[in-house]
Order: structure tokens, then C-alpha cells, then sequence
């Protein structure tokens, strides 16, 4: 089974779920409204909400109110997508000029959060279970600003830990995945063992899902990858790849680099330096390491469940998230 089998087999369901977020962006606004269609034209991979009919069908049998949660979900991916570009001062999102690039930062704002208002009554207007979901996607809006926030808060000092990034990434990142999954259970009746179980799949896989585009940001340069590569640098983050790096290098040289890393804003020729420094020490390789061991931990979560060709896509989507090149 490849990805490609996995979107055609889900096509149908999808197809709800687009019908389902375009309902929910109808507005009568006209520059909100054209804003969401120009959106909507590239709505990027789908991932959470092919995560929430997989494990939904994984569990039992996918409902009405799995399709509204897996429109819930990616409603809070844009969101969080047109709030970061303001943070990031990105001009580029999957390839194209990003809203706030377009219209302006406020805009970009405000448009994310009438698309985190319309997740939250996506999930609301459930037939079962609504209360609960929204409170797992609350935790998950918790999650976001506090990640966001100790990211903020180390880009400048260079001290970042491998245990704070996982901190970071996991809140960025994971925690909607976990949200989608859980949803996901919860709307097909899932018992208790069944959900801590997707919960652990969704947790690494989000985990794995984000190291993979920290790898990739130092890729050689390319196009495809729709974002200028070097950008976490130049931000001053400090992911799996350096971290690994530094955790190979003599004591001395990690604080040189460290050190490197607080100056960026200043110096932001400093950075050949310091991708030098990761290849030297071969931290994508370590990093890609580190990646394959959330993989398969991923993967050894999903053995409570039986044999389905839910399960064996959720095993493809996790191998799918290691190897993509985008």
C-alpha cells in the first residue's frame, strides 16, 4: 500500500470532509470569503484528516461525527499555519505567498482565527461526545501557545535541550495530531484501551512528523519544499539536527556554537558556520536516527488493534512520514 492508494481509498470520505470545511468558511464577507477559496485551492497533504478517518476505521465504523472532527482538525492546522507566518514573518507558504504576505500580518490573524472559530463549532455541532472532543482540542489550543511561547523564549539564550525541543515539537505539532486521533476513537465508541493506544501512535508519529521537516530545513535547497531551507536557523531554532550534532561534540566546541546561536539576529553570517558544524558531526543523519525510533514506537502502538487496511495505512502513513522529501 502507498499513499497514493490510501488518498484514493479514503477519496470519498474526503471529499465529505472538504464539502464539510468549505461549509463551515461560507461566509458572507466578501474579501473573508474569497480569502478561504484562495486557501482551499491548495489545502497542502490533508494529513490529520486522513489520520482521523484511518483511526476512526481502524476502531470501528467511521461516523458523521468522524468527518466533523477530521474538518475540526484541519480548520486548527490552517489556523495555527496563518498565526504562525505573522510570528515567523514568512512570505512563503507551501510554495505560494502566504495571506499575510497578500493582505497583512493583522489580516492573517484575524482569518486564523475565525478558521480556529469555525473548528471549535465544527466540533460543537457533533451529534455525541462534542464536550469531550472539545475539550481534547482545547488542551491541544493550550498546547500550541505554550510551545510557541518556550520557543520564543530560547530562540536568543542557545541553550535549548533535547528534552525541551521534544517539548516544543510535541506542543507545535503532535499535540493536534494526538487531538485528531483521539477524536477520531472517541467518535467511533472506542474503549479507554483503544484511545491510550491511538493517543501513543498519533503522539509519536506528530513528534516524528515535525523532525522530519527540521531534517528537512537543512536539505540542500529546492523548491518543492515550499519554505526558504535554513529558515530555523535564521529564526534560531534549535532542532534535532544541531541538537544532535552538539550532543557528538567535544564540550568546548558546543558552547562555541551555542554561543553562535544566541548572536544570530546579529550575525546572521555566522550561519555557514554552523551548518558546517551539523555535517561535521553528521546530525542529520543522527537526527534521522532519532526520527526512525519515534517510527517504530508508533508503530509498535498500534498492536491492540486488529487487522484492517486502516491499520496497514496507518502503518504506511507512519513510513510515509519518514521518507517524504517535503
Amino acid at each position: 500500500m502507498s499513499i497514493k492508494d490510501i488518498q484514493e481509498y479514503l477519496k470519498p470520505r474526503m471529499e465529505q470532509v472538504e464539502s464539510t470545511i468549505e461549509y463551515y468558511l461560507r461566509s458572507n464577507i466578501g474579501l473573508l470569503d474569497s480569502t478561504n477559496r484562495m486557501m482551499r485551492e491548495h489545502p497542502g497533504k490533508m494529513l490529520r484528516p486522513m489520520l482521523c478517518l484511518l483511526v476512526a476505521g481502524a476502531c470501528g465504523k467511521p461516523a458523521r461525527d468522524t468527518i466533523r472532527f477530521a474538518a475540526a482538525a484541519e480548520l486548527l492546522h490552517n489556523a495555527t499555519l496563518l498565526h504562525d507566518d505573522v510570528v515567523d514573518g514568512a512570505t512563503l507558504r507551501r510554495g505560494r505567498p502566504t495571506v499575510a504576505q497578500i493582505l497583512s500580518s493583522p489580516a492573517s490573524v484575524l482569518i486564523g482565527d475565525y478558521w480556529l472559530t469555525r473548528s471549535m463549532h465544527a466540533i460543537l455541532n457533533a451529534d455525541k461526545y462534542n464536550e469531550q472532543v472539545l475539550r481534547t482540542f482545547s488542551a491541544t489550543l493550550a498546547d500550541l501557545a505554550e510551545g510557541e511561547m518556550l520557543q520564543l523564549q530560547k530562540a536568543s539564550q542557545g541553550d535549548t535541550t533535547e528534552e525541551e525541543y521534544i517539548t516544543i515539537i510535541y506542543d507545535k505539532t503532535a499535540s493536534l495530531f494526538v487531538a485528531t486521533a483521539v477524536s477520531a476513537a472517541i467518535s467511533v465508541d472506542a474503549s479507554e484501551e483503544v484511545v491510550a493506544a491511538v493517543r501513543a501512535y498519533a503522539r509519536k508519529l506528530g513528534i516524528a512528523f515535525q523532525i522530519k521537516d527540521d531534517i528537512l530545513d537543512y536539505a540542500p535547497p529546492s523548491e518543492e519544499l515550499g519554505k526558504p531551507v535554513g529558515q530555523d536557523l535564521k529564526e534560531q531554532k534549535m532542532t534535532q539536527p544541531l541538537l544532535s550534532a552538539l550532543s557528538s561534540a567535544p564540550a568546548e566546541e558546543e558552547r562555541r556554537i551555542r554561543s553562535l546561536i544566541g548572536q544570530l539576529a546579529d550575525k546572521p553570517e555566522v550561519i555557514p558556520e554552523i551548518l558546517a558544524f551539523v555535517e561535521k558531526y553528521k546530525g542529520v543523519e543522527q537526527a534521522a536516527g532519532v526520527m526512525d525510533s519515534y517510527i517504530n514506537a508508533a508503530l509498535q502502538s498500534l498492536s491492540i488493534l486488529p487487522p484492517s487496511r486502516e491499520k496497514e495505512a496507518l502503518v504506511t502513513l507512519a513510513r510515509y512520514v519518514a521518507d517524504r522529501d517535503k
